[in-house]
């Protein structure tokens, strides 16, 4: 069986609008209660309980996607192929539609047939828990006691907001590893939720 937050978080469709704050900028839901069981945006972290554990999903060629160091403190993410984005490692949230089947000698995923590199076994966290339900394996032993001041709220602090164009490759974390080359810089947005005196100049910081 499925814990809540685990379900809740596979079932759920980030990125959309919040209804509370329908007219600020960045107000896509992408943090993930792991108490209540549900997403809402950054703006709404000030009134959201302080000690309920959070955590954020990140969004990469229309896809969902999680920190691998963020997850692992979660749940068993042995056997999921990881990718690089932006010098850090993710996993995908849920399995990614494919146009035609991928099944043959080379190594695939379990559930989706995904073509994935050895040793990996699942393309996502979806596909590696949905396989373990399928096959009447117990979750409870691939997952965690988590400590919630790794969740806090005051993770999001000054949180960077990515308003760069979403697009490119994702590529996976075994090829990139090591890769020294060029990164094109991407734009961030700082979004403060401190106090501002009314009226003053909001300027860019000086790079």
């Amino acid at each position: 069986m499925k814990p809540a937050w685990l379900e809740g978080l596979m079932a759920e469709s980030f990125f959309a609008a919040c209804g509370v704050h329908q007219n600020c900028r960045k107000n896509e839901k992408n943090i993930f209660c792991l108490n209540c069981c549900q997403s809402f945006c950054p703006h709404c972290l000030l009134s959201h309980h302080p000690s309920h554990p959070l955590l954020q999903v990140r969004r990469y060629v229309y896809q969902d996607v999680i920190r691998l160091d963020d997850l692992e403190k979660l749940i068993d993410c042995s056997y999921i192929q990881p990718y690089t984005i932006n010098s850090a490692k993710v996993i995908f949230l849920n399995q990614r539609a494919q146009s035609r089947s991928c099944k043959g000698s080379a190594n695939s995923c379990y559930t989706c047939d995904r073509i994935l590199q050895d040793p990996f076994h699942f393309c996502s966290l979806s596909c590696k828990v949905d396989y373990m339900v399928y096959q009447g394996e117990n979750l409870s032993r691939i997952l965690y006691k988590f400590d919630h001041s790794d969740f806090s709220i005051s993770q999001f602090e000054d949180l960077r907001v990515d308003v760069a164009d979403e697009g490119g490759h994702v590529t996976p974390s075994s090829i990139l590893e090591g890769y020294g080359g060029s990164k094109k810089k991407r734009g961030f947005l700082m979004l403060s939720f401190g106090n501002r005196r009314k009226g003053a100049p909001q300027r860019s910081p000086l790079s």
